[in-house]
């Protein structure tokens, strides 16, 4: 008799588990740093395979930062008109929390996004922004309900930018409730504790090696750092391309250049915002200040070495991630001793909640560096950590 091998029956859900897959690969690795082969292998099919589902690295891509905020709109949808903001930004916490490990390709990599797919994407995202701006607008009738709403989801899509593991019910609820300070928080109201910060001074390019670094941030920044060329780095400066090479054997050097710049430049601001400060409410409030004006001042610095720390080779990789781990510790404790209520993990969903304010409070404000701006934002974050 013979027999007739039975075919592994291919799951019908397959184009979605890809899409899962990529989602994460895109979050923790970056768009340029991801393969197709990384992908695939945790899928669990060959890269061929792949290729029947998605033509190109790039359509996989664009699919996957439409489905999580296709996933927001049509759970917002479903919360009734006249729900409150509990309802809402609930039903945005329960899918942010469900899909944390593909969310942090919004955060950066829909930079990457073609002119006309950014624009798509973008219009979802307003409709997302638009409807908790409504509610936060009747709920809490207070100045700026366009930065507080986005403050607000800032601080639910932190999620997205760590690891800490925290049981789901408990994570929902801290983003939650720190999403709701937020949005009653008046970002006008005069913050107490200790206000001025004093930031350590970008060094002033005095060799070519600096001047080189200082000419490549803002390039990485705009367009990213896999996009920039050493061409187009050397013509910044006014070397020649072959230059570059004398003082830095490859572009990643300069990027880790440019991430060591940045995680020294936060240690000392952070060293001196603690310096004589002994009530922990006030040393909460001096690092929510310092933060925000780094933020603002650094802003180039600061989102090149947030967004392309995670294509980084692990070597190099490793020492950031220590300097981002001691910077996390120093709000922790400082927040615990002001809060004693919360326990290390729900202290450091806080203080990441804090970080996802900034960002997008930052954006909604265009890192425009006034005063005003700054005040405003460290109100917010203030409201998002519950000091």
């Amino acid at each position: 008799m013979i027999t007739v091998p039975i075919a592994a029956s291919r799951p019908r859900n397959r184009k979605q588990l890809i899409v899962e897959a990529a989602g994460r690969v895109f979050s923790e690795r970056g768009y340029n740093a991801a393969s197709m082969e990384e992908i695939a292998a945790g899928v669990g099919i060959s890269a061929a395979a792949l290729y029947r589902h998605f033509p190109n690295k790039y359509a996989l891509f664009a699919e996957c930062a439409n489905v999580l905020v296709d996933r927001l709109v049509a759970a917002l949808d479903e919360v009734p008109p006249g729900a409150d903001l509990a309802e809402v930004l609930g039903a945005a916490t329960r899918v942010a929390v469900a899909h944390r490990a593909s969310g942090g390709l919004y955060r950066w990599e829909a930079r990457y996004l073609d002119p006309e797919d950014g624009r798509l994407l973008g219009a979802k995202v307003a409709r997302v922004a638009g409807r908790v701006t409504e509610v936060v607008r009747r709920e809490f009738p207070l100045p700026d309900a366009e930065l507080r709403a986005a403050a607000a989801l800032g601080a639910i899509g932190s999620v997205a930018m760590h690891r800490v593991s925290i049981a789901q019910r408990r994570l929902e609820d801290a983003l939650l409730a720190s999403a709701l300070r937020v949005s009653a928080t008046d970002p006008t109201r005069a913050v107490g504790g200790p206000r001025s910060v004093e930031l350590p001074v970008q060094p002033v390019p005095r060799t070519r090696r600096a001047e080189i670094l200082a000419a490549a941030v803002p390039l990485f920044a705009r367009d990213g750092f896999a996009k920039v060329t050493n061409g187009q780095i050397a013509e910044a400066v006014g070397l020649a391309p072959s230059a570059i090479y004398r003082h830095y054997p490859t572009k990643v050097d300069i990027l880790v250049a440019a991430c060591l710049q940045a995680a020294g430049l936060l240690a000392q601001a952070v060293d001196q915002s603690l310096n004589e400060v002994t009530d922990p409410h006030d040393a909460v409030v001096s690092l929510a200040a310092t933060y925000v004006a780094y933020s603002f001042e650094h802003t180039a610095l600061t989102s090149v070495a947030e967004a392309e720390i995670g294509g980084l080779p692990t070597d190099l990789r490793q020492p950031l991630i220590l300097a981002q781990r001691e910077h996390i510790a120093a709000w922790e404790q400082q927040l615990r001793l002001a809060r004693p209520e919360l326990d290390p993990r729900q202290a450091r969903v806080l203080v990441h909640a804090g970080f996802g304010v900034v960002v997008e409070a930052g954006r909604r404000l265009h890192w425009q560096n006034k005063r005003a701006h700054r005040d405003a934002v460290t109100a917010l974050v203030l409201g998002a950590v519950g000091v």
